[in-house]
């Protein structure tokens, strides 16, 4: 079992693992069950009376006032090549085709002769800052003046499985928690009928379900994964006739489960169960309503290149995520595709084509529409990959580009953001970081700097030692922020 308590995180105070609400709670991440139960809603209303008792999705104070709320994030699995969509490279055109020696090669470190290749999409300025985007994003780029574009990432692995769990978690080599479940645990949620960490993808991408795992954390802040589809959320509706009669059943599972568990108090599946058994009845009503697009115009339906009744593609994903934004969902990430069928394009660029077409107008959409709203005020809205692609290969003839950790191309928007910049350099071919380098660690600072975390603050005291989302590094960008 989890002992760890909270250390050096102003929001919250430290809580024995011992009632009956923590134990259902960090259960909860063995079971991948849903992420609020019906009795968990329930003691939220009753915990601050019973002594000692803590609700850990109560709502907290940031560290310090921030104007975003919540975060909607938006990643996109397979690498997508920077110098094909927010990094122009004109010299890159020019010497199409000529040879380029080069230090680093898919991780390897030596002296490899390349040959440079131009991108497949041509770059125009968009909006009124004339920030260049390709012709890959055209929806995006009529957006740009609500973006501000960093075009000097840089993170610490060629692999996927490796890079996407770094993006998502700021570690390369071990599982910890997401970056959407520190969120919840320093910040609480707005709305006790839905988890505060939702994921909508059709599919997990290269590190699976640890890219939304709470890991050491409580399992209340784990992400729940929400499936495009007919039915995203399966064994949501009640199996009984009545409310009443729902909730007696449920208590005298619970009693008789909590029963068996305080003589077997180590047994894990059994505590996973339990939480599973608890189903989320605030979510019976208030899920099923945020994901329903029955109440949305028409004209919005088209903003995001959706038809009446359509129920999968990432406008809808995106259209939900504006839905559950007003609903008070605290992190929402949406995932493009999974493990296959993505954007790693070793053997045709061409393939970033329907990808493209895929988050291309869904995404300007959301960017619409929570402006026209006034949520984009207070929503940060983050788009990103795991890494960038390389501007040449080991043949002339080649038509992909390989993986490309040293620099790569991510955009933030909305809530505490300079819109209409572009932040940071690659160099002339885009291989390498020219200025303002901004390492993985430092994008998640700067994300829960604009929240009103201090990242430095927000620990977890777990295996005899105090654990954070940026490890011991991390520099928040104050540059961009307006």
């Amino acid at each position: 079992m989890n002992t760890s308590t909270r250390n050096g995180n102003s929001m919250s105070a430290a809580t024995p693992y011992g009632s009956r609400r923590t134990f259902l709670q960090q259960a909860a991440g063995g079971a991948g069950a849903l992420a609020l139960s019906a009795m968990l809603a329930e003691e939220a209303q009753t915990s601050q009376s019973e002594p000692g008792a803590e609700n850990p999705l109560a709502l907290k104070q940031p560290h310090f006032p921030a104007k975003a709320k919540r975060v909607i994030f938006l990643f996109m699995t397979g690498g997508v090549s920077h110098v094909d969509s927010f990094d122009p490279k004109p010299r890159l055109f020019a010497d199409h085709g000529k040879t380029i020696t080069v230090d680093n090669f898919q991780g390897k470190l030596g002296e490899f002769k390349m040959f440079l290749k131009s991108p497949n999409w041509e770059f125009r300025p968009g909006g009124e800052s004339g920030t260049e985007v390709s012709d890959l994003f055209p929806h995006m780029r009529s957006v740009v003046d609500d973006l501000c574009v960093i075009r000097s990432l840089e993170t610490d692995h060629t692999n996927h499985y490796e890079s996407t769990l770094g993006m998502h978690c700021g570690s390369w080599t071990f599982a910890r928690p997401s970056m959407g479940s520190w969120v919840s645990y320093g910040l609480g949620t707005f709305n006790q009928n839905l988890p505060s960490f939702m994921v909508i993808a059709p599919n997990a991408p290269y590190a699976g379900n640890q890219t939304w795992g709470s890991d050491f954390l409580p399992g209340a802040h784990q992400g729940t994964h929400i499936i495009p589809g007919n039915n995203p959320i399966p064994n949501i509706r009640p199996r009984v006739p009545s409310q009443d009669l729902q909730k007696l059943e449920l208590e005298l599972l619970k009693q008789a489960n909590m029963r068996h568990l305080s003589e077997h108090p180590a047994e894990q599946a059994l505590a996973a169960r339990i939480r599973s058994f608890e189903t989320a009845f605030g979510m019976q009503q208030a899920a099923p309503e945020a994901m329903s697009l029955a109440d949305e115009t028409e004209a919005t339906l088209k903003l995001y290149g959706l038809q009446p009744g359509q129920n999968t593609g990432f406008g809808w994903q995106c259209l939900v995520a504006r839905r559950l934004a007003e609903r008070g969902v605290r992190f929402i990430e949406l995932i493009d595709v999974g493990s296959s069928g993505n954007w790693d394009a070793h053997g045709d660029m061409q393939t970033h084509a329907p990808l493209a077409q895929n988050v291309d107008q869904a995404i300007s959409g959301l960017i619409t529409d929570l402006k026209q709203r006034g949520l984009l005020e207070d929503t940060l809205v983050v788009w990103t990959t795991e890494f960038g692609r390389t501007p040449y290969n080991n043949a002339a003839d080649s038509k992909g580009r390989e993986h490309h950790h040293q620099v790569f191309s991510s955009w933030m928007a909305g809530a505490g953001v300079k819109p209409g910049m572009v932040y940071g350099a690659s160099d002339e071919h885009g291989i390498a970081v020219a200025e303002n380098r901004v390492h993985v660690h430092d994008f998640h600072a700067t994300i829960l700097h604009l929240l009103g975390i201090d990242h430095e603050r927000l620990t977890f005291r777990h295996a005899g030692r105090d654990f954070r989302l940026t490890d011991v590094h991390g520099q928040v960008v104050h540059d961009i922020l307006s």
